[in-house]
């Protein structure tokens, strides 16, 4: 009888101490959603003109508008300016002097949809999110990209502005194709964002390598390459050597890997170091390459790496006052 009572007291035991643990993680994840809820809504997006693009996402954020039209209004505005030379309206050329645009776009519902290879629109990245909404497809290109364009009610405009066509010709004078690290004949403006309701979108949107063959596409029109957004787990974006990021598939590795448990930056340092592994194995030298990886998890909290100093990214939240940042690199 007294080991029965001392059975039934140590079950009562363990089944308070159960519920007192059980009480404690209720507490700590009500703890972690009313600090997450603190961070909302967040913006993040790639290099110096991020700051630029994080002021007209705000705007929509703050109003809590929906993450997709942030990102979408956001890199807009860089595609617009022609001083950003790697991206939209005054991009730098292909080596046959025709500016060739890339753009994808993804919602908190994985609705994409994506432009390759497009001419004379400003802005790839709404035509992008047009093919989203208004068409069975998730890719168009070229001259089918540009057709669909101008019957959505796109406007056809010169993108090859004086100062790049000046660079261009220039550039045809040795016709060397050496694309640096750092310099911003390759850089893309990709942007992720939460918005107030705990949804996230991302844009990405750029003019490519400069002087590259006539056709060329990079990651960043690529779904799981140049963006991911998974709207259980995080979203990621990438900037960079194109090539190296549709080799591993990028922005999904990084979403993957936040799925598995790890934070945000220790994501994005885990596909750099694969990237990294496979430059060495093909006896590539890795100072030739920049990659850089943003993400963002559902939770709020961001991150950033890439292969080499330089990569920059600017940064948004109720705190955190559209601050320009330096990515920690390998």
């Amino acid at each position: 009888m007294i080991m029965a009572t001392r059975r039934n007291f140590i079950k009562a035991g363990a089944w308070l101490g159960s519920a007192f643990l059980m009480d404690k993680t209720k507490a700590a994840e009500s703890i972690v959603l009313s600090t997450n809820a603190l961070k909302r809504p967040v913006v993040l997006s790639t290099w110096r003109f991020g700051q630029e693009a994080n002021a007209a996402a705000w705007d929509v954020l703050m109003k809590k508008g929906r993450a997709l039209d942030a990102v979408e209004n956001g890199v807009k505005m860089v595609e617009a300016n022609p001083k950003e030379r790697s991206v939209g309206l005054g991009g730098r050329p292909d080596r046959d002097g025709r500016v060739t645009l890339d753009a994808c776009i993804m919602d908190e519902f994985q609705n994409i949809g994506s432009v390759a290879c497009l001419e004379h629109i400003v802005h790839p990245i709404s035509v992008a999110r047009a093919v989203m909404e208004k068409t069975p497809h998730v890719m168009l290109v070229g001259e089918g990209a540009y057709e669909f364009a101008i019957s959505s009610g796109f406007t056809k405009q010169n993108l090859l502005t004086p100062e790049s066509e000046a660079e261009w010709k220039e550039w045809l004078k040795k016709s060397e194709y050496k694309p640096k690290a750092n310099i911003e004949n390759h850089d893309t403006i990709g942007m992720i964002a939460l918005d107030a309701n705990g949804d996230l979108s991302g844009a990405c949107t750029t003019s490519g390598l400069a002087y590259k063959m006539h056709g060329r596409v990079g990651d960043s029109p690529i779904i799981g390459s140049g963006l991911f957004v998974d709207n259980e787990v995080g979203a990621a974006t990438a900037t960079g050597h194109g090539e190296e990021v549709i080799r591993m598939a990028g922005s999904h590795t990084v979403v993957e890997l936040m799925r598995q448990g790890h934070s945000p930056e220790k994501a994005c340092k885990m596909a750099v170091e694969r990237i990294y592994s496979s430059l060495k194995k093909r006896g590539k030298e890795t100072k030739d390459f920049q990659i850089g990886f943003l993400a963002l998890n559902k939770a709020g909290e961001h991150g950033a790496f890439c292969l080499q100093k330089g990569f920059s990214y600017a940064l948004c939240t109720p705190e955190i006052n559209n601050t320009l940042n330096d990515a920690p690199y390998l």
